[in-house]
């Protein structure tokens, strides 16, 4: 059980040249992407998903880090209300569904009744099965309505998640990332594999395949992520070409305030 989620790959490492240098291409490849979303209106969800550790967020940080947040967003859902546990599983998530010309990352989604609130025991045993027959159903109405949608589980080993959550104890800017529930989801390593499998069982339909990504290394995971993401969206670059700045207005006449009237921040670097 393991490494069960693990398939053969290469997993060398990658310097980080040439990691900075496939990013950035990438990167730019995702802003043609994202003018193409708004010039099309399409509707575009993409879920993120997998263990704690297990790169979701980075993958993420590195797709928004040079898009226009009015087109693409995060969803990060925390804990749901009283009144929010009493609605309709899925009304918590549909208010933040994408309109025409926007794509929506989920960093976690509905999935989580399949994953901690099943093995953690938040909800019942009747919640959980109405949800794995509910959710193909849910699914098909998004794409039918003309939401594109995609899906990504990034799998990491035991070992790999291991190591990460030492990591992040030892770096004050990373304990954060590490909750009770995440060190409690350590102890059922075996638990959260069999939750996956049972959620793949009934959600990886051919509407709506999950994509595995192999994350035991970070670099290549992202990288292989956003490539993977930009193949399943045919666009055009609608890239404008560069423009030639016009000079500069006079300011003849414009008296600037004494500078000694503002309050500027302390320069303690």
């Amino acid at each position: 059980m393991k490494n069960s989620e693990i398939q053969p790959s290469g997993n060398k490492k990658i310097s980080e040249k040439y990691y900075e240098q496939e990013l950035n291409k990438l990167q730019i490849d995702l802003v043609g992407l994202q003018r193409w979303i708004k010039h099309k209106g399409l509707k575009v969800v993409v879920i993120f998903e997998g263990r704690d550790a297990a790169g979701k967020g980075g993958t993420i940080k590195r797709i928004i880090q040079t898009l226009n947040p009015r087109i693409c967003r995060v969803v990060a859902l925390g804990t749901p209300t009283e009144r929010e546990k009493t609605q309709w599983y899925f009304q918590r998530y549909v208010p933040h569904l994408p309109a025409a010309g926007e794509m929506v990352l989920f960093d976690r989604s509905w999935y989580n009744r399949a994953g901690v609130e099943k093995v953690m025991g938040f909800c019942s045993n009747d919640e959980y099965w109405e949800f794995l027959r509910s959710c193909p159903n849910f699914e098909r109405m998004l794409i039918r309505s003309g939401i594109i949608l995609i899906k990504y589980w990034f799998s990491v080993s035991e070992d790999v998640q291991e190591k990460r959550f030492k990591d992040r104890i030892e770096d004050p800017t990373k304990r954060w990332k590490l909750s009770p529930m995440d060190v409690k989801s350590r102890e059922m390593y075996v638990e959260y594999s069999k939750a996956k499998d049972e959620m793949f069982a009934y959600t990886d339909t051919k509407i709506s395949p999950w994509f595995m990504v192999d994350s035991d290394n970070k670099k290549r995971a992202r990288l292989n992520c956003i490539q993977h993401l930009l193949s399943l969206i045919p666009y055009k670059d609608l890239t404008p070409e560069p423009i030639e700045l016009p000079p500069r207005k006079d300011n003849k006449g414009y008296v600037r305030p004494p500078l000694d009237e503002m309050t500027f921040v302390p320069e303690v670097y």
